[in-house]
Parts: C-alpha cells; structure tokens; sequence
C-alpha cells in the first residue's frame, strides 16, 4: 500500500482532470513493490523514486489496470507525505 498527499498533474489525449492536490491510498502491484525495494537497497533518492509510485498509482487507482484512461500519465510533484505499507 501507498498513501500519499501531493500535487498531482495529468498527461493524455483528449481531456482530464486539472492537476491538483490530492490524498491517495491504495495498493500497488508486488511488480511495483519490488522495483522499490530493490531501487531504495541501491541508495535511489526519493526523487528517482517518485516516478515509479506515480506509474504505481496510475495503473490502479487512475487507469484501473488498462480498463479507462488509455494513455494518461500521472506526475506527481510537491509530495506532502507518502508512506508505504508492505
């Protein structure tokens, strides 16, 4: 699980919702968790680390596995607080 609050910002074709700031609790696939994991035993900054959470999160809570929102691209920038739940 991830629960963040950041700035949000979309990217796709045809219209989305206007970036903005947003809470955001939800699982992450284990293909996510691992790359995490292995990228912060390597000594990867939070930075490095962001756009994976942000691919993370787009695939469940944004794009629902694939079902809707072909195309979008989640950034998340200004990050508040993010917690992880393994």
């Amino acid at each position: 699980m991830v629960d963040v609050t950041a700035y949000f910002g979309f990217t796709c074709t045809g219209s989305s919702d206007d970036g903005r700031e947003r809470q955001i609790t939800t699982d992450i696939s284990p293909t996510y968790v691992k790359q995490i994991l292995e990228l912060q035993e390597a000594g990867a900054t939070e930075e490095e680390l962001l756009p994976i959470v942000a691919e993370a999160i787009t695939e469940l809570h944004f794009t629902e596995w694939g079902t809707r929102a072909d195309g979008l691209r989640v950034d998340f920038t200004q990050v508040l607080r993010i917690d992880f739940r393994f």
